[in-house]
């Protein structure tokens, strides 16, 4: 995998969320992995903000399209609504601050409530450079990320230690959960779709069109030679 250009073609548009409280360095960790900056004035997000970044997962180019939400408690109902649709999540806390750590299931449950059940969950200790001021050991992250099946890893903004990790493992088992998606739809569904009117999340196009629909999933490439429709 690697970065390219904003404006190079792409083959599939992931979306993915940072959540966790306020100050976890949730919006250092997206500047650090899209333009490679670490901003010493960062301050908190209002609402959400986003940003893009292209990567290579075999011989397919993702465009990772990152939402940065609000940590504060008076913008959860709106960034609630952003989960919709996301493929992953970087799930932060702060592991100088306990109480980050705490309130990690708290996420985690909204999350579960409002996106996919299918959605690539990483649990990321956030300022591992803070080491003599650390309240969360980094074998409770693991132990949390067992027990709840997800991802972990810790990492520093400042230093830029694991932050292209977090986001590409993340990146890269949303693009198996979605290949392992599109065969199992082409297996079940077969060529006649392609002769079917979709309905609902779906839209049929014409043969030679570029765009597919699949869920959440926005394919900018023709999938295979014979799949020119949606997959339901």
């Amino acid at each position: 995998m690697a970065e390219d250009s904003y404006e190079e073609e792409c083959d599939y548009l992931f979306k993915a969320v940072l959540i966790g409280d306020s100050a976890v360095g949730k919006s250092n960790l997206l500047s650090r992995f899209s333009k490679d900056e670490f901003r010493f004035d960062s301050k908190p997000t209002i609402g959400v903000e986003f940003a893009y970044r292209n990567v290579h997962v075999g011989d397919k180019i993702i465009k990772a399209q990152i939402w940065d939400t609000a940590g504060q408690e008076r913008f959860r109902a709106i960034t609630s609504s952003y989960y919709r649709g996301a493929l992953g999540a970087l799930l932060i806390y702060d592991i100088t601050r306990r109480t980050t750590f705490d309130n990690i299931k708290k996420w985690l449950f909204e999350l579960r409530d409002f996106a996919n059940p299918e959605t690539v969950v990483v649990l990321v200790g956030n300022k591992s450079d803070l080491r003599q001021s650390r309240e969360v050991e980094e074998e409770e992250g693991k132990t949390l990320a067992e027990s709840e099946g997800l991802f972990f890893l810790e990492t520093s903004a400042l230093e830029n230690v694991n932050v292209e990790e977090a986001f590409l493992v993340m990146i890269g088992r949303i693009h198996e959960v979605v290949t392992q998606r599109i065969a199992s739809d082409n297996k079940s569904n077969g060529a006649a779709m392609a002769h079917m009117n979709c309905n609902g999340n779906g839209t049929v196009l014409p043969v030679g069109k570029e765009i597919v629909n699949i869920h959440e999933v926005t394919a900018t490439q023709p999938l295979s030679s014979s799949s020119n429709c949606c997959f339901k």
